[in-house]
């Protein structure tokens, strides 16, 4: 399945939900510690960059200064849509909420300040409701 493509279908659809629990970004340049499991990674030249339970962070003794709340966009959206990230981006930035976005084959994935992502969802599920 390649899931959709059409931007008035992707912000109808994004069914935000947040995951329960913060989420902290760290760096290795090392192997992955024993008990951690991460949701997300990215290779490069400065070291891994890890997303992961802030537990699994604290329990490994690593390093962050970002604590975070992750949101699933529900919708499987497509890699090759257009313009999805760029008004999920644009409604938080007007409610003032910074945001990491993480593409996953079938979801998005939204990593927004702890304390803000109930707000974040909110104004997503205001931006999915909105006519086209």
């Amino acid at each position: 399945m390649s899931g959709e493509r059409d931007l008035s279908k992707l912000l109808s659809g994004m069914r935000p939900e947040l995951n329960p629990g913060s989420y902290v970004f760290t760096t290795l340049t090392g192997p992955v510690p024993d008990g951690v499991r991460p949701v997300a990674s990215v290779t490069e030249p400065e070291g891994l960059t890890l997303v992961l339970p802030r537990q699994e962070a604290d329990a490994a003794g690593l390093h962050y200064d970002y604590v975070a709340g992750w949101i699933t966009l529900r919708v499987h959206s497509s890699l090759s849509a257009v313009g999805l990230t760029a008004a999920v981006s644009a409604a938080l930035t007007e409610a003032g909420i910074s945001c990491n976005v993480i593409a996953g084959y079938h979801h998005d994935h939204l990593f927004v300040h702890h304390e803000l992502a109930s707000v974040a969802v909110a104004v997503l599920e205001d931006l999915a409701a909105r006519p086209r």
